[in-house]
């Protein structure tokens, strides 16, 4: 076996103590520390709460796995079932065999678990040796030790002068009764396994005096270490965009161009926007409405879209709407073209057709597909059609430019008459012709449903060339909203030589369709059910005759009929729906015995019923294409603060905006340099659109300098559209005169004749180096404080940027000691508040803030369930400047189960507590609101966000690429307190 072999490979087969194992390049336990004899009775317990999934495997994807967990305890006997989910569990100790021997050793759980064990006392050793499921679905019940060949070990030998190390892992999800025990017996197969009890069993170690971050002592094996996330996680590629590499991630990396190069390369100009809401009044929790996005390019992969199969927001439907009619609505379905032998010609005599009744009306029924050639016939032709009013429904997507109906007006001359595919015609009164093939309409520009006078004729091909008799005149139309009548199901037949061809036919949206024969019908395709074209249950014995929006219903001249087997007979039986009697519903079952038996519609709908074997089955149309348009949904976004869909990226602003603008700046830069930077690429370019005075940039640009070397260029700039305030232009500050003082021709002519002007802003340029100042306050959560300070250090490592300071504020922590974690950890400073009482959020950010004395640094306050990205401190300098700029930037909220390399979550669009500010402005605002938020947190971020706006600051708002907050529950926080445990 190679290094780096996963758990897999060990799952695959049994494994004796003889048999080589590899392990791989890990930092593994081998010398087991000092046992007593006190430690016999019980095992080692560690709790791992808060995490989804039923597999061990994702235990060991948590963070948090196995060095801090959020319970350390001990146990009697290897059979626990606390009644909880989403956990795991991990047990360690010894075992104390009662004799020499071979023994078995079985588990069992719910839902996954695994059972390691060592040849000695080592935990260095141990190797796998039964297991249950490795997929997280498989489970047992309690005490069924073997419903899985992987459940029991192999023979293993055993001495009881020897103690021997286990370790015992368990994975619970959100179901079943969860439970796991570890049984063993003497190798004798007709004895039962029993459950390791207290006898045989004792602590690794005793913790019971240790603190929560103080992890020395936990073994690290094969089966549990600190790296194994990285080595045993899943291989398969997560469908996040925004784990791909992206140059923004490490642009701050690049050496900074020199400040004296970019100096007065554009003229100075004032910048006030029009979005600023100073001194406005702001009602409490109102200042969300004033928060604006800004647009970014290149495409930063923001936009969650492994997430759109639970969350489809970003297209602004409605999810009912989705659900219905799908995204057919962008697709124009393609003209079908036909079949020669079924092409339709136009009969002008009416002897080339044969006439049938009127058929009766199915609601929500289609006409079925043929399944058998048609007979060679010569055309066919269609009469008048009649329509019907009704509310409008949403149209089908595939109907094109078609009419309501999706038919064509007839000629003068009973041209032929085509109907859409897959729209059976409209119900007439008196006598009514079964269409056959037609081709599809033409496109027509009148939608509007046709009057209730108009007439129809609907005919079919006649099967043999007989003589049809004259046309008789039809009886009155369709009647909308009748009165409910009685009806008897009639049980009509056609020739089964020549089906009906529906493949051109489709039913009219919101309106009932009708049977074109009464023993022919088909079930519903699916996917019309999903978009709604069905409407209603399928026809019953008993139909339902109540009107509802946007259809019609048949009245009492609503006609029947009954087509006889007999090939070329002709059809004059006209019976109204409200004479028809039982005794003539008799009389066709005498007709029926007479012929081959036909199955009748079930009376239950088809939803959930089995359609009868002689029934039509549908056709799909596999050929059928459509015409689409190329869509740019990110043009249908506005920057308004979109608190109503979390899946959504970073506004996306486009490629040929940013090339005038960068390109108007490249040469602006040249013409002051000599022509010495060349354009790399254009890293990151950030949009803040105001289409009153002129829209913001801020450019990132890297550049090469006279070919030798890259630098970085990270620069705000600003298209004035008009000349601002008089009192705006004065405050020229030292950077620079104002424009109309450099340049009053160029000013004054862009101002008359409308021409933007690239210049920059005065009073917004950010600091390279400026101090940031992480504030944090904690009570109690070792786990969570530990991993902040790991990953502050982490920080560190990656960017040797010295210029940060990590500030915790202490709420009388008992579960460790957080000064010394912080004096251990390598961090380039910190300070430590110590506070008693209850934990306040709104009291510990001041306090921390209180801590730093430079007003010209900044403050970020910041929660402690966070993942940083290793840019974090450049994107908090670039969009914090003094007096200007606030920092809120947008963190995507893991799912329970998710970690960073598996980000399945939403964007946190409502949370503004993660928020960078000028120490100086946040004194300004008035910091925290401590009086009204003491003893409860939420709201208090909203709060503060209105005090920010009011002072006349912007609040830049982005989403930011691996910026994630870990998923966690309450239990165990702040000023929690737990239940009673129950004594079961």
């Amino acid at each position: 076996q190679n290094d780096g072999q996963d758990l897999e490979g060990w799952f695959s087969r049994g494994h004796r103590w003889d048999q080589a194992t590899t392990r791989p390049n890990l930092n593994l336990t081998k010398q087991p520390l000092p046992w007593s004899e006190q430690y016999k009775g019980k095992a080692n317990l560690h709790v791992f709460e808060d995490w989804c999934g039923g597999a061990v495997r994702h235990l060991r994807k948590n963070l948090h796995f196995p060095l801090f967990p959020h319970t350390r305890t001990t146990v009697k006997k290897l059979a626990v079932s606390p009644k909880w989910k989403n956990y795991g569990l991990r047990i360690f100790g010894y075992i104390h065999p009662f004799k020499d021997g071979d023994f078995q050793f079985a588990v069992a759980s719910d839902d996954n678990s695994e059972f390691w064990l060592s040849s000695d006392d080592s935990p260095s050793n141990s190797r796998l040796v039964a297991f249950v499921g490795k997929l997280g679905s498989e489970w047992t019940a309690p005490g069924e030790f073997t419903k899985f060949s992987s459940q029991v070990s192999k023979p293993l030998h055993l001495m009881s002068s020897r103690r021997y190390y286990f370790e015992l892992l368990h994975k619970q999800d959100d179901r079943g009764s969860d439970h796991v025990e570890v049984g063993w017996r003497v190798f004798l197969p007709s004895l039962k396994f029993e459950v390791i009890d207290s006898s045989y069993i004792s602590l690794y170690t005793d913790e019971s005096s240790l603190k929560m971050n103080h992890v020395e002592h936990i073994p690290q094996t094969l089966a549990s270490h600190s790296g194994s996330y990285l080595w045993e996680a899943q291989q398969d590629e997560h469908g996040a965009d925004m784990l791909k590499p992206d140059p923004r991630d490490t642009f701050f990396l690049t050496p900074a161009i020199e400040a004296s190069r970019v100096e007065n390369v554009l003229v100075p100009c004032a910048y006030s926007p029009s979005y600023v809401v100073k001194d406005f009044p702001i009602a409490r929790y109102q200042g969300l409405q004033f928060v604006y996005l800004s647009f970014v390019y290149p495409n930063d992969f923001t936009r969650l879209t492994h997430m759109e199969t639970e969350n489809k927001c970003f297209y602004r439907e409605s999810p009912l709407y989705l659900e219905k009619f799908g995204f057919y609505k962008y697709m124009k379905m393609d003209e079908e073209e036909e079949d020669p032998r079924q092409r339709a010609f136009l009969f002008l005599s009416p002897d080339n057709f044969l006439e049938d009744e009127e058929e009766e009306e199915e609601e929500g029924a289609d006409s079925p597909e043929p399944t058998d050639p048609l007979p060679e016939a010569k055309g066919k032709s269609f009469g008048p059609v009649p329509g019907a009013k009704g509310k409008e429904t949403p149209p089908d997507p595939s109907e094109g430019e078609e009419d309501e109906l999706g038919l064509l007006k007839p000629s003068k001359h009973g041209g032929a008459l085509s109907l859409q595919p897959h729209l059976s015609p409209p119900v007439s009164g008196g006598k009514a012709r079964t269409p056959g093939p037609s081709r599809a309409a033409a496109p027509r520009e009148d939608r509007k449903p046709r009057k209730a006078q108009d007439k129809v004729y609907v005919t079919r091909l006649q099967p043999r060339k007989h003589k049809a008799p004259a046309q008789e005149t039809v009886f009155p139309g369709i009647f909308l909203y009748p009165k409910p009548l009685k009806k008897v199901h009639l049980r009509s037949r056609t020739p089964q030589k020549h089906p009906i061809a529906s493949s051109k036919l489709r039913s009219i949206p919101g309106r009932r369709t009708p049977w074109l024969l009464g023993n022919i019908s088909k079930e519903r395709d699916p996917a019309r059910r999903k978009s709604g074209r069905g409407g209603g249950r399928s026809r019953e014995t008993h139909e339902d005759t109540t009107p509802g929006p946007g259809r019609t219903v048949a009245t009492t001249d609503y006609n029947s009929s009954e087509v006889t087997r007999s090939e070329g007979a002709r059809v004059t039986s006209f019976l109204k729906m409200s004479e028809t009697t039982a005794s003539q519903q008799e009389e066709g079952k005498g007709q029926e015995e007479e012929e081959e038996e036909e199955e009748e519609v079930s009376d239950y709908s088809y939803e959930t019923g089995e359609l009868q074997q002689s029934w039509l089955e549908d056709s799909i149309n596999w050929q059928r294409t459509f015409s689409v348009s190329s869509v740019d949904f990110e043009l249908l976004r506005s920057d308004w603060n979109d608190l109503r869909c979390n899946v959504s990226g970073n506004l996306q602003l486009s490629e040929s905006e940013v090339v005038d603008v960068v390109a108007q700046y490249m040469e602006k830069l040249n013409e002051k340099n000599g022509g010495i930077y060349t354009l790399l690429r254009i890293i990151n370019v950030e949009k803040r659109r105001d289409t009153a005075r002129g829209n913001r940039y801020l450019l990132e640009l890297e550049l090469s300098e006279r070919g030798q070397r890259t630098v970085r260029l990270s620069e705000y700039v600003y298209i004035l559209l008009h000349q601002g305030k008089q009192d705006d232009s004065a405050e020229a500050n030292p950077e620079g005169p104002a424009l109309g003082a450099t340049e009053p021709q160029p000013s004054t002519w862009s101002i008359l004749y409308g021409k933007p002007i690239l210049c920059r802003p005065l009073r917004l340029s950010w600091k390279q180096d400026v101090m940031v100042h992480f504030v944090v306050p904690v009570k109690n959560q070792a786990r969570w404080v530990q991993q902040f300070i790991s990953d502050m250090a982490h920080l560190y490592g990656a960017t040797k940027d010295a210029n940060f300071n990590v500030i915790l504020v202490d709420f009388d922590s008992d579960d460790m000691d957080v000064e010394k974690a912080l004096q251990d950890a390598r961090l380039p400073r910190y300070q430590y508040l110590r506070r008693t009482g209850n934990f306040e959020r709104s009291a510990g950010l001041q306090a921390g803030v209180d801590m730093v004395e430079d007003g010209h640094s900044i403050v970020f306050l910041c929660d402690l369930h966070i993942h940083f990205p290793p840019n974090i401190l450049d994107s908090i300098r670039k969009h914090c400047v003094e007096g200007r700029l606030a920092y809120a930037p947008i963190v995507m909220r893991l799912s329970c189960g998710s970690s960073p390399r598996e980000p399945n979550g939403y964007w946190e669009v409502n949370g503004f507590g993660l928020f960078g500010i000028y120490k100086s402005d946040f004194d300004r605002v008035g910091g925290m609101n401590t009086e009204e938020f003491r003893d409860r947190w939420g709201g208090e971020d909203w709060e503060l966000l209105d005090r920010v706006l009011q002072s006349g600051l912007e609040v830049e708002r982005l989403r930011l690429r691996n910026f994630y907050h870990y998923y966690h529950s309450k239990r165990g926080m702040w000023n929690a307190r737990s239940k009673k445990p129950p004594k079961d």
